[in-house]
């Protein structure tokens, strides 16, 4: 069996140039990274304002399991089966995803870029530095950092107490050794000490606000508008206080344009901005996302991990904030993963097992209930099937899912690519065309509290939501202080609908425990912290950068 890499390095690549042709763009309208990358202009940006939008079809999934669900591959395999189904037609499908961050990339992911014969290319770039987006914002972000201790200790004019600073630094990988630090040590020479700590640049706010500003004006703004903390007497101090937006805009200024490159069988695709789901709101950016839908009919991009966390903040933040909505919505699940969710150990999933296919069943019903009963979407299951899947589960699988009321196709894009797809692809052109109302959860209107209540009650099935009185004071603060309108961004785990990872299915009757509160100001929204998740995430016992190498030519090895 061949190796993602091995068909991703074997894979024949078109110039850059000519996966803008098909898109009806110049060469000079591209910025190329190299032969096969290339980023937007913003002249080009700015020519596809007056053209109507395509249709936008979100893929989500499951709640993830440790068998894997192939959510990105799926992704990448639908929008080739699109281009399969529309040939001839006149008309073409465009995959819009994240960029993966090195965190994953060197945990537990090993890549994140799509799988065998359903990729996006050329693979080790984009798993790796890419066109230097990441850097550039851990830059931008870093740089407020240092701005602020920096005013400090030339004398702090706008009072800010250190107690009271919230912006920490960002580097971009799992290192749990980061998550509490002491900065300032060694004497009055390095400033005045105090604590501080690490995020992953994913969770960074300066990540958020890249992925929803849809201008470099916007994008200023929002990061002018950064709460970095608070003098003595709590008033708020802004990134514009200390000047810093301007420079930090300028560290952005390439990496808010679209990065552009292309699956394995040549669709266009957009990968661009890379929040992470369960700790941030899961999306690529409005502007690759908007540009897409200009130079496509038809747009299929993802929300991280299940639809629970990044298919509600699709719609909640960046629908909200976009005006952007589904057209259409794929629900991907396995057959391993859902007889994992029935209570099935790992190394036993390959055994047929039709009791735990039928309990673990209720983590998809959940999905395709709020899909289509709380967010008012259409939306079609995608199976990915594995050699191991039996006559008798996937005729179980039909008949509950058909019970459901929704449409639903198995797919062998992972071996066989778009052909494998196009099925699901034919479902989603017929979903496509139907009429749909986009629902939210809540209403801009209702206070954060019972925003969070809303998300618990209706997307997770919780019976209530718990804080202590510090974090319930906390956000009352930030109801007083005017931002009672902001949607929130709920940080949990991504592996149950609870905030307890080890609870598989559908649990229902729990309690949803909110350890934090942050604003993000710029981006516009309120994190709520939940459980035990981590917004800087640590390696797992063998990284996947144990098997990661490269030979004496250079070439990439281990990659997954």
């Amino acid at each position: 069996m061949r190796t993602d890499i091995d068909i991703a390095q074997h894979a024949t690549l078109q110039p850059i140039d000519a996966i803008a042709t098909r898109l009806g763009l110049t060469p000079e309208q591209l910025e190329p990274y190299g032969r096969t990358k290339a980023k937007l202009s913003y002249q080009c940006l700015a020519s596809l304002a007056d053209r109507p939008n395509g249709k936008l079809i979100l893929v989500t999934a499951i709640s993830p399991t440790p068998a894997g669900e192939g959510k990105t591959t799926t992704t990448v395999g639908l929008g080739d089966a699109l281009n399969v189904v529309l040939a001839g037609s006149g008309k073409r499908a465009v995959v819009c995803l994240r960029e993966p961050s090195l965190g994953p990339v060197f945990g537990m992911k090993g890549g994140a870029a799509g799988g065998g014969y359903a990729q996006i290319v050329p693979m080790e770039d984009i798993n790796l530095h890419f066109t230097g987006d990441f850097a550039a914002i851990a830059a931008a972000h870093n740089l407020l950092a240092a701005m602020i201790d920096n005013h400090i200790h030339h004398g702090n004019a706008l009072g800010i107490d250190v107690r009271r600073v919230t912006w920490k630094r960002v580097v971009d990988m799992n290192d749990r050794a980061l998550r509490q630090v002491t900065v300032a040590l060694g004497g009055p020479a390095n400033g005045f000490p105090r604590e501080s700590s690490f995020d992953i640049v994913v969770a960074s706010e300066v990540m958020a606000i890249l992925c929803l500003a849809d201008s470099l004006k916007e994008l200023k703004r929002r990061l002018g508008n950064i709460v970095i903390g608070a003098t003595r007497d709590k008033k708020p101090i802004t990134a514009s206080d200390l000047h810093a937006q301007g420079a930090m805009a300028a560290l952005l200024k390439d990496a808010l344009k679209p990065n552009l490159v292309q699956t394995l069988e040549g669709t266009p695709a957009f990968v661009h901005g890379g929040p992470f789901a369960n700790i941030a709101h899961g999306c690529n950016t409005v502007l690759a996302t908007r540009t897409a839908l200009k130079l496509g009919d038809y747009v299929v991009t993802e929300a991280g991990f299940g639809a629970d966390l990044g298919a509600e903040k699709f719609i909640d933040i960046k629908c909200r904030k976009s005006g952007l909505a589904p057209d259409a919505v794929v629900l991907v699940a396995t057959i391993r993963a859902l007889k994992y969710h029935g209570g099935v150990a790992r190394e036993n999933l390959s055994e047929e097992n039709l009791v735990a296919l039928d309990a673990g069943m209720k983590n998809l019903e959940r999905h395709v209930r709020n899909m289509r009963d709380v967010f008012g979407l259409a939306c079609v299951v995608s199976i990915n099937r594995f050699d191991a899947d039996t006559p008798a589960e996937i005729a179980l699988l039909k008949q509950r899912v058909e019970a459901m009321g929704v449409p639903i196709h198995l797919a062998t894009h992972w071996a066989d690519g778009g052909k494998g797809a196009v099925d699901v692809a034919r479902e989603v052109l017929a979903l496509c065309h139907k009429k749909s109302a986009l629902k939210f959860a809540y209403d801009d209107a209702v206070p954060l509290w019972d925003k969070v209540r809303a998300v618990a009650q209706k997307v997770y099935g919780a019976a209530d939501v718990d804080a202590g009185p510090s974090v319930r004071a906390a956000i009352e603060a930030l109801q007083n202080s005017g931002y009672g309108h902001f949607p929130i961004c709920i940080a949990k785990t991504q592996y149950s609908f609870s905030n307890d990872a080890t609870l598989r299915g559908a649990p229902t009757g729990h309690t949803l425990t909110v350890r934090e509160v942050r604003l993000a100001a710029g981006a516009e929204f309120v994190v709520v912290v939940c459980g035990d998740v981590m917004t800087m995430p640590g390696l797992p016992k063998v990284p996947s950068a144990e098997r990661i190498d490269i030979d004496d030519d250079g070439q990439i090895v281990g990659l997954f």
